[in-house]
């Protein structure tokens, strides 16, 4: 049979030196989040409005030359000016300097107590979900009683059992219970990765439960767990706002949003700017964060990656 020469034979389909090559650059799962989330115009006008809320935060009360308990007789009841930027209170204390003062109390108060919730959540609800059975009914039982409990009952029972009204006070009372909801959002994602294939492998090779959680569970929740903080901080930022205003919050000479807003109250009718300042502070923190933890949502959704 006569051999076809090799010369007779062409390949098609491939252009000469072409090799494959990707579509666009790869990303990865956080690069993809970020860009996602600066495509969110709403999102990042709150992250910038959070950046400058608490730059003013720390540098604000330094700004006027005025201490927070610095009192002039002389300059009761002040309105704004070039002197008093936000004016003064019925004590003559400069409000632009008590503004940021307070906020750094209540800044303190919302992202200290979201920090210590989560960290206790995460923890309690990882171990809850990953050991199941008898260990999972009684922890989420003795959950189901925390939450029952209304905040405002234990933050009085902390303050008359401590005698103390501090920072640290009012802290543990709002965390005591606040890390429940925490601890039964990472049980129900924990549920989910409990039975994927990867925990499986790990449990085979002899991994200690301890390494499952930390290496492999906590990590793929962390979507989760950003999204979770940034709707916790002003939750308690409010809860201590109110607890302020009630008089069971920030006692003077520190001051708090929350104390600002209730000492201006009774003088509202004829200075309204005491009132409304500390007010609009807590409203833009609160909807700022709120914003962005709308826009982390979506940026961390993997089924909405691209």
């Amino acid at each position: 049979m006569e051999q076809i020469p090799q010369e007779k034979f062409r390949i098609v389909g491939v252009e000469e030196g072409g090799t494959e090559h990707a579509a666009r650059r790869q990303v990865g799962y956080w690069q993809d989040a970020w860009r996602r989330l600066r495509q969110n115009k709403t999102a990042m006008a709150a992250l910038i409005l959070l950046a400058v809320l608490l730059v003013m935060t720390l540098i604000g009360p330094n700004l006027t030359g005025y201490s927070f308990e610095q009192m002039d007789r002389e300059a009761k009841n002040m309105a704004p000016s070039a002197q008093h930027w936000f004016g003064t209170d019925d004590l003559g204390r400069d409000l632009f300097t008590r503004v940021w003062q307070g906020g750094r109390v209540s800044m303190t108060i919302g992202l200290l107590g979201a920090l210590v919730s989560t960290v206790i959540g995460v923890i309690y609800g990882s171990i809850s979900a990953f050991f199941g059975g008898v260990v999972d009914n009684v922890m989420m039982r003795i959950v189901e009683i925390l939450i029952s409990i209304p905040y405002l009952i234990i933050v009085i029972l902390i303050s008359v059992i401590t005698d103390s009204h501090s920072l640290g006070t009012l802290i543990l009372a709002l965390t005591l219970t606040g890390w429940c909801g925490t601890a039964r959002l990472i049980r129900g994602q924990i549920l989910q990765l409990r039975e994927q294939e990867y925990v499986l492998a790990a449990e085979a090779l002899g991994v200690s439960p301890l390494r499952v959680i930390v290496k492999h569970l906590i990590p793929n929740t962390l979507g989760l767990i950003i999204v979770g903080v940034t709707f916790d901080i002003p939750g308690y930022i409010f809860s201590e706002a109110f607890l302020s205003y009630i008089g069971l919050g920030i006692q003077p000479p520190e001051t708090s949003w929350g104390a600002l807003a209730s000492a201006a109250q009774q003088n509202f009718r004829f200075y309204p700017y005491q009132l409304f300042l500390p007010s609009l502070m807590i409203a833009l923190t609160m909807l700022s964060f709120t914003l962005l933890g709308d826009g982390l949502r979506d940026a961390l959704d993997p089924q909405l990656r691209q």
